[in-house]
């Protein structure tokens, strides 16, 4: 497998203090550098950062069903390691946040079975962590 390096996406917010609030104090993401219209974060070493932009209304919300669940389209997230997804899960149950998908195993017994969950953050972005026993199953078919 080839060695994985820190990804890097930018996300739309319409209030920079609640994003602040969520991902630095809920998530526990170290703040980067930030201006007035944006916020650098560390996600588990990953550069997100979180750009202010407008509310607008919301497009119908899409979903693809995986696994019985509804998983929300788009979303973005972190392959963990178990322990921190399991602490993340109770970090977030305990900040009080509402689940679009419990904390639970998906595809348990087959390839490719993982833990996962999902959730908002307050401008609407769909998160997804997941984490795998066997990180070879990452990409199994």
């Amino acid at each position: 497998m080839a060695t994985l390096r820190p990804f890097h996406i930018a996300f739309p917010v319409d209030d920079l203090a609640a994003a602040r609030h969520f991902y630095g104090t809920v998530l526990g993401c170290p703040e980067g550098r930030s201006s007035e219209q944006w916020i650098d974060f560390s996600l588990f070493g990953h550069q997100i950062v979180a750009h202010q932009k407008p509310k607008v209304a919301a497009a119908s919300d899409h979903s693809n069903p995986v696994d019985g669940h509804d998983v929300p389209v788009p979303h973005f997230g972190v392959v963990l390691e178990k322990q921190q997804w399991k602490e993340l899960a109770e970090r977030v149950k305990t900040a009080g946040v509402s689940f679009i998908i419990e904390p639970y195993t998906r595809f348990e017994g087959q390839v490719g079975e993982q833990s996962t969950m999902f959730f908002l953050d307050p401008a609407g972005n769909a998160l997804e962590f997941k984490a795998f026993e066997d990180l070879g199953q990452l990409f199994a078919k």
